[in-house]
């Protein structure tokens, strides 16, 4: 952080950097001419638009929190030191276009001028006002030196930041994402968080530019969704007698475990999550990892049960059974109350990770396969392809409520569903597959984007994790579009990447974010940044003052920086 005396007496100023994560596309400074800002001058914005009057809060309490210096709410005011504004300079010679079409990037363009008439702040729409003012944030210094440097000096009529300013070199920033999905997952199955702990994982992703958050809600470890016509779903299934110690060391800690978020708690969320730009993905990982399910309605798995909710880690081979006509009315209720609940688009059915051991052995299974025809065809096996039928089903209730289907990259072994969205976890390959063949993809391989792994060598010093090793380094270098695979016809399949935090291991909010922090960084740029702008190094030079931030916001990281 730099600190200078300014030019006006008794003043104290921190100069800001735009030099910020992710970087933005351009950034044109001349570092010999500053516009000063200070407790008392205004932030302008439409008055009749309640949304960006939100915005412009937003931008008027991060930057109270960062510098102690309280601007004020000035609508319409036409010279005010910050002016918010919709509409791009460069549009007005497209505006009378008809049939033009943005995309989802261009929708979220931003451009920020400073210059001696103060800060402009111009997006295309309220989004792009939003990102502008997360750049605006990220590019302020983080004064406590300020606060002591000005008692020091005993400037101190008015409060302690009284007299301090930050001097903004002249700029335009001109930006936009390279990618229109830019999701990041949490698992509330294996351990539940409060609404408090998903709000701030929330904060988090806005500050990067992320937009879509995964919600992981059912695991053969709990189930965590009211479902209101089936109470005893969440009441019962989110309950485990006790969890194993470590890696399933077969000793446990003997103390019951539970949680579910209500239908209230979960519209909280996604206004909270919208209000940030931020769309919420839940999902209900079906017709495996269902045992919380299972518990509660034995009749719905192939044995009959008993099904208890699992208390170690791993995969049950215990499945719903597809051949009953009961889990179809099972899935259906789960899956209307959750569009009921959640507004997104695109809603994820899971479909990883589904043994077919009971399957096989199953007679209504077996009779359900032989009533719709399905044979091995030496690609697809019997059971596969009863997946797929499964699927489809699924797939075909949430098209007539208006929503994508999302699976795990498993979804392609029975034969991908038309119009379903591949997440490919297990490496590339399932992702270049579909790409391939048309159909949208969601890069999130377990190689770069898995950030339950360790991301330091040493792993002793880290809390527990799953194994493995993802340094934030290798995060930065992923490329999602695989130029040398696919082409530039098949990468638009490509939505854009996502990393996952699962949480067998991670079962307190300090863990929580101490593995998603600092490679929320490192994700950020390759989902924000221009792919040729790319450079580790610069972006290691840029990471110190993310840091001073999140100590400022009192969230946990790693201080690594491998």
């Amino acid at each position: 952080m730099i600190l200078a005396a300014c030019v006006s007496v008794g003043a104290w100023a921190a100069r800001a950097d735009y030099r910020i994560i992710p970087l933005p596309k351009s950034v044109q400074t001349d570092s010999t001419q500053f516009f000063t800002i200070s407790t008392g001058m205004g932030i302008a914005y439409d008055a009749s638009d309640p949304e960006m009057a939100r915005n412009a809060q937003f931008l008027r309490q991060w930057v109270e929190e960062l510098t102690g210096i309280q601007l004020a709410m000035t609508p319409d005011d036409k010279k005010a030191a910050i002016q918010m504004r919709l509409g791009l300079p460069s549009d007005k010679k497209i505006k009378n276009k008809k049939g033009l079409t943005l995309t989802e990037q261009q929708q979220e363009a931003y451009l920020i001028t400073v210059d001696k008439n103060g800060i402009a702040i111009c997006a295309r729409k309220h989004v792009g006002l939003f990102r502008a003012a997360q750049t605006l944030r990220k590019a302020l210094p983080v004064l406590p030196i300020a606060q002591k440097a000005v008692s020091e000096q005993g400037l101190t009529d008015g409060g302690a930041f009284a007299k301090v300013e930050v001097a903004f070199p002249y700029t335009i920033i001109q930006d936009e994402p390279r990618f229109g999905y830019r999701g990041v997952h949490l698992d509330c199955a294996r351990h539940f968080f409060t609404v408090e702990v998903i709000k701030q994982y929330l904060d988090l992703m806005a500050m990067h530019g992320c937009n879509q958050f995964h919600w992981h809600f059912t695991e053969d470890q709990g189930w965590r969704f009211e479902v209101k016509a089936l109470p005893d779903l969440a009441k019962k299934g989110s309950i485990r007698e006790q969890t194993v110690l470590g890696r399933n060391t077969g000793v446990y800690d003997g103390q019951r475990y539970g949680g579910y978020y209500t239908q209230e708690q979960c519209r909280d969320i996604v206004n909270y999550a919208a209000e940030r730009y931020i769309n919420v993905i839940p999902e209900i990982d079906m017709p495996g990892h269902m045992l919380g399910a299972l518990h509660v309605y034995p009749n719905l798995g192939c044995t009959g049960g008993p099904y208890p909710v699992w208390t170690h880690w791993g995969v049950s081979r215990d499945v719903l059974c597809a051949g009953n006509p009961e889990t179809m009315t099972f899935l259906k209720t789960v899956f209307g109350e959750l569009c009921d609940v959640f507004p997104s688009k695109f809603v994820h059915i899971g479909g990883d990770e589904c043994p077919k051991n009971r399957w096989k052995e199953c007679p209504k299974c077996q009779a359900k396969a032989k009533e719709l025809g399905l044979v091995d065809d030496g690609k697809h096996s019997i059971e596969n392809q009863l997946q797929t039928w499964v699927n489809h089903e699924i797939e075909q209730f949430l098209k007539e409520r208006g929503r994508d289907m999302i699976g795990w990259d498993e979804v392609l072994e029975g034969g991908l569903t038309e119009g379903g969205i591949v997440m490919s976890w297990r490496g590339i390959k399932g992702g270049i597959e579909a790409a391939k063949q048309h159909h949208r993809v969601i890069m999130t391989p377990n190689a770069y984007c898995y950030i339950d792994h360790y991301q330091l060598k040493d792993q002793w010093s880290q809390p527990l994790g799953i194994g493995g090793y993802l340094p934030m380094s290798k995060v930065y270098e992923f490329e999602p579009l695989i130029p040398d695979q696919l082409s530039e016809e098949e990468q638009q399949y490509i939505l854009g990447p996502q990393v996952n935090l699962w949480t067998e291991y991670v079962a307190y909010p300090e863990h929580v974010f101490y593995m998603l922090l600092p490679r929320l960084d490192a994700i950020s740029e390759v989902q924000w940044s221009p792919s040729d702008q790319k450079d580790f190094e610069d972006f290691k030079g840029r990471l110190p003052h993310m840091k001073e931030i999140y100590d400022r916001m009192g969230v946990n990281y790693c201080h690594g920086l491998e």
